[in-house]
């Protein structure tokens, strides 16, 4: 009898125990469920495939593209309120780290300067890891698997760098205030809020962007990176006339409103540590994209940023960039006119679009064929082997991304990173990705060890050979890959080699 067959009729044996009950066990997923399942989430485990028999695929799809399923477990909840970035504000980070670095400025010594700002580093770098922390047990646990992905997405896209000054401070905010409220939502709003955040602001300078001292860096990126698209038919011309309107965006610590002269003090707009200053700004008229923007406040960079978004160039470039994330490297042109058609016609609905997308025939040609970058394997790895179980110490899973090159916060130029398979594949990616294969398939990896460092009484290996990979896992694997694991020498083996095969490095 083969190796798999075996240890399925160990596991019927003593999980349910008599006949009768194994008869009326649900059967496996078919290929073309799994497959779907596998891709619309982060990756398979027990209570996804339960949701998903339970609602079928239509309602299931209809409960991910709404989001308002999150609700993590007890422990895993616990675990988030117990973050600092939990209890404090970014205004406040943001105050304190100001207030600090003036006062380290005013040490005399200049090697106590030195540790003193070793140490406030070290406390930036804890909040990111803190934000790094949260978003990936939020993506593991999240019955929203649809939505974690999307907020992943999207803080690619609106790509923040942690250690660039102070946004490592505000990453958190930035992931949980910024993104996620928006993040199936209208894009426009979504815009509108990376516009706002000081963690853009800081990251893209137009904090430093006023009258008379033009910063042109967000402009930029704001119709390159996040709405238009490179070859969108505008000017450089356009940047600078869109770099003039948000002249006055900016960041004020202070608890105050800014000082402003009395005919101004109407213009003033505060939300936290954004400031819109209207002694920055430039009231002049501006053309943009061959439309007149009428100078005024606040209201101008709303009327700019709504012209932008109803561009068909936008429709097209945000359609196409998603469905490079969730169908193919490059996209069939059909599909992204279907998905930009639905852009325009719901003024930038994500979860409509998204309907259009995986009720395409596209994508259902392209189910287990998607290679999967770090962050979407190291997470379905983790759910498919722990399957539900409270991790408690996430230290290594950061480590396994941060080695295969896709850390968090960590990306250092505004475009992101790479949504196609040849930036994941290489001999050495594979090598590093294969280790953490072997590291999970040998053991528990200090998962389990508690927060103050004490060790887990629990050893041993994960058992991936489970009731979840014969009804969720083994219909979409090849015969190769079934070969392979069938000559396996022993569980830890066959686990890295479930973990390594090209089906499970595909979605």
């Amino acid at each position: 009898m083969a190796r798999s067959s075996i240890l399925y009729a160990a596991l019927l044996a003593t999980g349910i125990g008599t006949a009768q009950a194994a008869a009326s066990a649900p059967a496996a997923l078919s290929r073309d469920d799994a497959l779907w399942l596998d891709r619309v989430t982060y990756g398979l485990d027990s209570a996804t495939v339960a949701r998903f028999r339970q609602l079928g695929r239509q309602r299931f799809l209809d409960e991910q593209l709404a989001g308002k399923n999150d609700a993590l477990p007890a422990a895993v909840q616990a675990q988030i309120d117990n973050l600092d970035i939990a209890h404090q504000s970014a205004a406040k980070l943001v105050v304190d780290e100001i207030a600090e670095q003036k006062r380290i400025n005013a040490l005399g010594d200049e090697e106590m300067k030195a540790t003193a700002r070793k140490d406030r580093n070290a406390m930036g770098y804890k909040m990111t890891y803190e934000a790094t922390r949260r978003e990936l047990l939020r993506a593991i646990y999240s019955p929203d698997q649809l939505k974690e992905q999307m907020v992943w997405f999207w803080l690619n896209h609106f790509n923040v760098f942690a250690p660039k000054g102070y946004v490592k401070f505000l990453v958190g905010d930035y992931a949980d205030q910024t993104i996620r409220p928006y993040a199936l939502g209208h894009f426009r709003d979504l815009v509108m809020a990376t516009l706002k955040s000081p963690a853009m602001l800081q990251y893209l300078d137009n904090a430093q962007n006023a009258k008379g001292h033009i910063n042109e860096n967000y402009a930029r990126e704001l119709m390159e990176l996040h709405t238009l698209g490179v070859d969108a038919g505008y000017t450089q011309g356009d940047v600078q006339e869109l770099a003039k309107i948000l002249t006055g965006v900016g960041i004020d610590p202070n608890h105050a409103d800014p000082k402003v002269r009395p005919a101004l003090r109407r213009y003033v707009v505060r939300e936290g540590l954004f400031t819109f200053n209207p002694e920055r700004h430039d009231f002049d008229d501006h053309t943009l994209l061959g439309q007149k923007i009428k100078g005024g406040g606040f209201d101008e960079i709303e009327r700019a940023v709504d012209l932008i978004v109803k561009q068909p160039a936008c429709a097209q470039f945000v359609s196409r960039k998603l469905a490079t994330y969730f169908v193919a490297d490059d996209p069939s042109p059909q599909l992204i006119d279907k998905m930009a058609n639905t852009f325009q016609h719901t003024d930038g609905d994500i979860a409509q679009v998204l309907r259009t997308l995986f009720e395409s025939s596209d994508f259902t040609a392209s189910l287990g064929k998607k290679f999967k970058d770090p962050m979407h394997y190291v997470v379905s790895s983790v759910r498919m082997a722990y399957d539900g179980k409270t991790i408690t110490n996430m230290h290594p899973v950061v480590t396994w991304l941060n080695n295969q090159g896709e850390a968090l916060f960590g990306h250092v130029t505004p475009d992101g990173y790479a949504l196609t398979e040849n930036a994941w594949a290489s001999s050495g990616q594979m090598s590093r990705r294969f280790e953490v294969a072997r590291i999970i398939g040998n053991g528990n990896a200090g998962l389990f060890d508690a927060a103050d460092g004490t060790k887990s009484v629990e050893t041993g290996f994960p058992q991936l050979s489970s009731k979840l990979y014969f009804d969720a896992i083994q219909p979409y694997l090849s015969k190769s890959t079934l070969a392979a694991l069938d000559k396996s020498a022993s569980q830890q083996e066959w686990n890295a080699f479930l973990l390594a095969s090209p089906e499970f490095n595909s979605r």
